[in-house]
């Protein structure tokens, strides 16, 4: 009964969070039951060009380290951030999500050759937190009961509490910066005068991951609403 359960809530979560936390996940299991390590996995320019180790593009995202608060905490972000976003502002449009995925990526393999980081993980969850906060702009939040702000204010919070910790913030502020090249792009230039729409999604996405439109004349009902409940909207202002 307890598994049927489990997995009606984990079939629900929406396919692009599920598959990217359930990958995250995973990596962390391989490497904490040692059928892998960390060395196979980080972000190295010259394994991949020299040696042809082209999975590090893709597993540098997949590893927040050693199971822990660290790993926890960012596990805890990613999931209902990414979350939110695919029920929220890319609801109906998952080849647009993807298409977010692998240009935030592309950016931060770009940007990461720079400075030096060999995972980029938590850069990426930053990203994704940057991009909701910026499109919730009247929620009110609080952190752990200690803060409250407004959702924008959310990323550099977490880089403050980052910094507490005695992290780098690098990798925050990497994550801040391809989420506002992001959000530049797809949101404010494409409405300014004489701006235009540089991110467009290829149509080969919109083949394999779109599925025709919901009817925008139904209303779910509570308990069909996506995850049976409202995650994380906090309360808006004015509401």
């Amino acid at each position: 009964m307890a598994y049927q359960t489990f997995q009606q809530e984990y079939l629900q979560i929406p396919v692009v969070t599920r598959a990217y936390t359930t990958a995250c996940v995973l990596t962390t299991a391989a490497v904490q039951l040692e059928l892998i390590t960390p060395f196979q996995l980080y972000f190295n320019p010259d394994l991949i060009l020299r040696n042809y180790q082209v999975w590090r593009l893709i597993t540098n995202f997949l590893f927040f380290g050693p199971v822990g608060f660290n790993f926890l905490f960012n596990m805890i972000f990613l999931y209902r951030y990414c979350r939110m976003l695919e029920e929220g502002s890319f609801r109906g449009r998952t080849a647009d999500f993807v298409f977010m995925f692998l240009f935030g990526g592309l950016l931060m393999t770009i940007f990461g050759t720079f400075v030096n980081l060999v995972f980029l993980g938590q850069a990426f969850t930053i990203m994704l937190v940057y991009v909701w906060s910026r499109r919730n702009p009247n929620v009110r939040m609080n952190f752990f009961g200690l803060l409250n702000f407004q959702a924008p204010f959310l990323p550099w919070v977490l880089m403050g509490f980052s910094l507490l910790l005695g992290n780098s913030i690098i990798v925050d502020l990497l994550g801040i910066a391809v989420g506002h090249v992001y959000f530049f792009l797809e949101d404010v230039f494409p409405h300014q005068p004489g701006g235009s729409r540089w991110l467009r999604t290829p149509a080969i996405l919109k083949m394999l991951f779109d599925t025709p439109e919901e009817d925008a004349n139904y209303n779910p009902l509570p308990e069909e609403r996506p995850g049976g409940f409202a995650w994380g909207e906090g309360q808006r202002l004015g509401g």
